[in-house]
């Protein structure tokens, strides 16, 4: 990669989730966004859409982890994060209920089409982001293969000894993992409230998780009776992504690959 192409930009880990921020012509300040794979599009907060002074895109319907609502796509927004160019297009949509659950305001989120024909690192240790070279992932530790969906990322993982089942990669979901099972038994689990596009009360359990080559035991898990996107049994979240010190993910070689020793 050419040294004048800028190859990186530093994100911070507050919350459990990936703060970036983002620069555009239409704001003297810079936004606060969240990098968040487990969103197929990027996305741009309806309220400062608005204040910024865009026109309205036609209108289109919006699903979310068991939500819906009217967005506005696509809205034209040229934004760069320390120089690295974002997609062209957004998705204007109300992100109030997750943006006050937040410990500031909520511009938007660099979704999975940022991505999408691209190797990138999330260092999780260094608090970067780095576009990578096919080349500079040829002696990764642990590759898990990675399923590049339109609608998102999975890769399959095993619960509690289960067989392996496709899992989205979310960034965005600041927890460990959210898991599809019709066995929740109220009476066996905890009880917390998530927040994004809609508030929902979760039964909360314990359970052992088996990515690739690595097992995690008692792993905070959300446990839902429905799944939360079709042909995905729930959401790897940045809970057990950051116990690796670095995560890259490859969308050429269709790879994700965890580096470093995981704590447990």
């Amino acid at each position: 990669m050419s040294n004048s192409v800028p190859a990186e930009f530093p994100f911070q880990l507050r919350e459990g989730l990936l703060w970036v921020e983002v620069n555009t012509p239409e704001s003297a300040k810079p936004l606060n966004f969240l990098l968040d794979t487990g969103a197929e599009v990027s996305v741009i907060n309806l309220s400062t859409a608005k204040r910024l002074g865009f026109s309205l895109a036609p209108k289109v319907k919006v699903r979310g982890v068991h939500a819906s609502m009217t967005g506005y796509w696509p809205q034209k927004l040229s934004a760069t994060t320390s120089g690295v160019a974002l997609p062209a297009d957004f998705l204007a949509v109300d992100l109030s209920k997750l943006s006050r659950s937040c410990e500031k305001p909520l511009d938007g989120l660099i979704g999975a089409d940022f991505f999408r024909g691209k190797v990138v690192q999330i260092d999780f240790a260094a608090q970067k982001v780095r576009l990578l070279t096919v080349e500079e992932t040829s002696s990764a530790e642990s590759a898990l293969p990675l399923d590049l969906r339109h609608c998102g990322m999975r890769v399959q993982a095993s619960v509690n000894g289960s067989e392996p089942q496709w899992l989205r990669v979310d960034t965005g979901c600041a927890t460990s993992l959210h898991w599809v099972t019709r066995n929740v038994r109220p009476k066996e689990c905890s009880s917390k409230v998530a927040i994004g596009l809609a508030k929902l009360n979760i039964p909360q359990k314990s359970m052992s998780v088996n990515l690739g080559e690595h097992t995690f035991q008692d792993v905070p898990t959300g446990l839902h009776r429905t799944a939360i996107f079709p042909g995905e049994a729930g959401l790897l979240g940045n809970g057990l992504l950051s116990r690796f010190s670095r995560v890259t993910i490859d969308a050429k070689a269709g790879r994700l690959i965890l580096e470093g020793n995981p704590a447990q």
